[in-house]
């Protein structure tokens, strides 16, 4: 069942996200205003973004572990992110390292 997508999941997701709109509606947008949310839907995009690239560095399918020129774009781009290039560079230093090495 790789590659086809969970209907029910799509639906699980939509009405979540519908739940958190309509929880302002019925008042409850206080709560989800509040600082407590607000420093978690801080820290959201960033471990999303990393779960993301994790997911497509190493996986080929679900019952694998692949270690190939990915790793080496990721690193590269790792060490670009930690002497604080702008992201446009992390972003091209981590590709063109990874096509470099597939050559």
């Amino acid at each position: 069942m790789s590659g086809t997508v969970s209907w029910w999941t799509v639906a699980v997701i939509a009405a979540g996200s519908y739940g958190f709109k309509a929880a302002g509606w019925f008042g409850l947008g206080r709560v989800l205003s509040g600082p407590r949310m607000q420093n978690i839907a801080g820290l959201l995009p960033p471990a999303l973004l990393a779960a993301l690239v994790v997911t497509q560095t190493f996986a080929v399918n679900t019952n694998q572990l692949v270690i190939d020129e990915r790793l080496a774009g990721v690193a590269v781009g790792m060490l670009a992110a930690w002497r604080n290039a702008p992201f446009w560079l992390v972003v091209t230093l981590a590709g063109a390292t990874t096509a470099l090495l597939r050559i």
